[in-house]
């Protein structure tokens, strides 16, 4: 197989127009080539009346044809030569399979705790393996969760274990279903993802597109399916079990910042875990899959003295213009174009008072959601459908922060406490709470009166999509303010330098909704190579809520390798996981 990569047609090409280009590309005959798919498609629309369409492509040569020779034809054209090669092999390969006596060996399953993205993907590669992973989920399957997420947007009820954070799924399920990531990914472990997602009922347009997604509706039916087939090879998913206590062995050790843990001593092995019924349950080998919002379990596991370190995150808020407003900024006259679909953009802005600001996950034709786990605060999301028809587009404008941002000792110097990220990230939850009055409101804001200083006292063209509804207000007011000063000032430069980028995103209707906190997680739950936690052995902190994924894609990759180091060790193998 041969793959070409960069074959540029105009987006309004006729679907028999490829094989031609394909042909013209390798310098074949029609009889040379016997078929091709498309690996991948993209679009350029730098020039908005001309958007080109990209692909990639892989090439089946007709039966005697030499591939080897056609490829030669390329070395001396540094142009060509670069967008021919052979087609790599993406192809996932299991790391070992169980015997068939395993279970009865009497050794305690791996245990997964959480059934997001990344703990679902650890859980069905080791059941794949035939190591019948057990699965602790704090939350409700996703069909009830459903439930109870409608019930805090459309009533103000919030269900502290079962929420758009909490629950089968993980946070992704009610997000915008993007199945794209900028992680490196020399095993196309992310195509082994998109491949069991098309398995689970995704449109099969999701592997070759370069910005695939798929939406709420369909994720929940896909993640029952993806449950029952690991079910089916002996796993067993348990909901409602929160884990309140971890059974470590072996001496206290260092929960806090600034050493490895117990590097002195003979590294401490997990031996099981608590629920709160009171439950204990054995494990040699637990996946810790929490999410970024687990915030009692982190404090718990601090507590047990698991080496854990601040991160860097973000704060900012949610922006909504009219999807419309987007389309045309980006497409021209190509704009409602099926093939470029709604409209979507990445911005990123380093203003004066040396903070990054940005545009973190863009939702087209999308939905600002309450994504709060907590009661008496006020988080915002953004959400789409697979069709991404809503009228408004909307995506977090975040500033970036540091530990020393958010350290809640008052000094200047010296290692933070891990947990400050939490403390930091629930004043300003509470903060939002207050300025929307209750009931979950968010508090809201033109954007024009943002730059000018002034409350706002309705919403104009732009109606803000959040429910259970947005409380027009200052999120700037003077000791009432929704976010901090340096943040404030941050978004304020940002803003005009983003008009200049897209215009219409500086529209003075334009709504922005308080808060966003929770871009990813405050903590890292710090591992070593083998994705053991740096001083407790068998205890394999894993995806957003251990600081190692950002997203439903590198969530579930960081899965996949975390059970693969679990199977080794389980099997006893020689070798350690790519």
């Amino acid at each position: 197989m041969l793959r070409i990569t960069e074959l540029r047609l105009p987006l309004d090409h006729p679907p028999d127009a490829l094989r031609p280009a394909v042909l013209a590309r390798l310098r074949l005959t029609e009889d040379q080539l016997k078929a091709f798919t498309v690996f991948k498609r993209a679009y350029d629309a730098r020039k908005k009346s001309a958007v080109v369409l990209i692909y990639t492509l892989d090439c089946e040569l007709a039966e005697g044809v030499d591939e080897a020779a056609v490829l030669r034809g390329f070395e001396g054209d540094s142009l060509q030569g670069g967008h021919v090669r052979p087609s790599p092999d993406t192809r996932y390969r299991f790391l070992a399979h169980a015997p068939a006596d395993f279970q009865a060996s009497g050794r305690p399953r791996p245990l997964v705790v959480g059934f997001g993205p990344c703990g679902l993907f650890a859980a069905l590669l080791l059941a794949q393996m035939g190591l019948r992973p057990l699965v602790l989920e704090r939350g409700r399957p996703v069909r009830e969760r459903t439930k109870d997420t409608w019930g805090l947007w459309r009533r103000g009820v919030l269900d502290p274990e079962s929420n758009v954070q909490f629950g089968e799924g993980g946070a992704g399920t009610f997000s915008d279903g993007k199945l794209w990531s900028q992680i490196s990914d020399p095993r196309h472990l992310t195509r082994k993802v998109l491949t069991e997602f098309v398995k689970a009922g995704a449109p099969e347009e999701i592997l070759y597109v370069s910005k695939p997604h798929i939406g709420t509706f369909r994720l929940v039916s896909m993640i029952e399916k993806m449950r029952a087939e690991i079910e089916a090879l002996g796993g067993e998913i348990r909901f409602a079990q929160r884990v309140v206590d971890v059974r470590v062995e072996g001496g206290e050790g260092s929960g806090g910042s600034g050493s490895s843990g117990d590097s002195d001593n003979p590294k401490r092995r997990i031996r099981g875990v608590t629920l709160a019924s009171g439950e204990q349950i054995d494990a040699e080998h637990v996946v810790l899959a929490l999410g970024h919002s687990a915030r009692d379990t982190f404090e718990m596991l601090h507590r047990r003295g698991v080496f854990m370190e601040p991160k860097p995150f973000s704060i900012g808020v949610r922006i909504e213009h009219p999807q419309g407003v987007i389309d045309r900024a980006r497409f021209g006259p190509n704009a409602g174009n099926p093939i470029l679909g709604a409209a979507d953009y990445r911005l990123v802005h380093h203003a004066r008072n040396g903070r990054a600001v940005y545009s973190f996950c863009m939702c087209p034709g999308g939905t600002v959601v309450a994504a709060t786990s907590e009661s008496g605060r006020v988080v915002t999301n953004g959400m789409s459908q697979y069709s991404r028809n809503e009228r408004n587009a909307n995506a977090g404008l975040v500033v970036g922060i540091s530990p020393q941002d958010y350290r809640q000792d008052g000094r200047t110097e010296g290692p933070v406490n891990p947990l400050d990220g939490i403390a930091f990230q629930r004043f300003w939850e509470s903060r939002a709470f207050e300025l929307g009055e209750g009931g979950y409101k968010a508090p809201g804001q033109r954007l024009g009166d943002f730059l000018k200083g002034q409350r706002s006292t309705a919403f104009d063209n732009v109606l803000p999509s959040y429910q259970p509804g947005v409380l027009p207000t200052d999120l700037a007011q003077p000791g009432r303010a929704a976010l901090p000063d340096y943040a404030i000032a941050a978004l304020r430069e940002a803003l005009p330098a983003f008009e200049r980028q897209i215009k219409g995103f500086a529209m003075p209707d334009a709504v922005l909704t308080g808060v966003e906190t929770r871009t990813s997680s405050p903590l890292r739950i710090t591992r070593g190579r083998d994705l053991q936690s740096l001083n407790v052995g068998g205890l394999y902190p894993a995806g957003e809520g251990a600081g190692y994924a950002g997203g439903i894609m590198s969530a579930a990759v960081d899965g996949i390798e975390v059970a693969e180091a679990v199977a080794a060790q389980v099997l006893g193998l020689a070798v350690e996981p790519a």
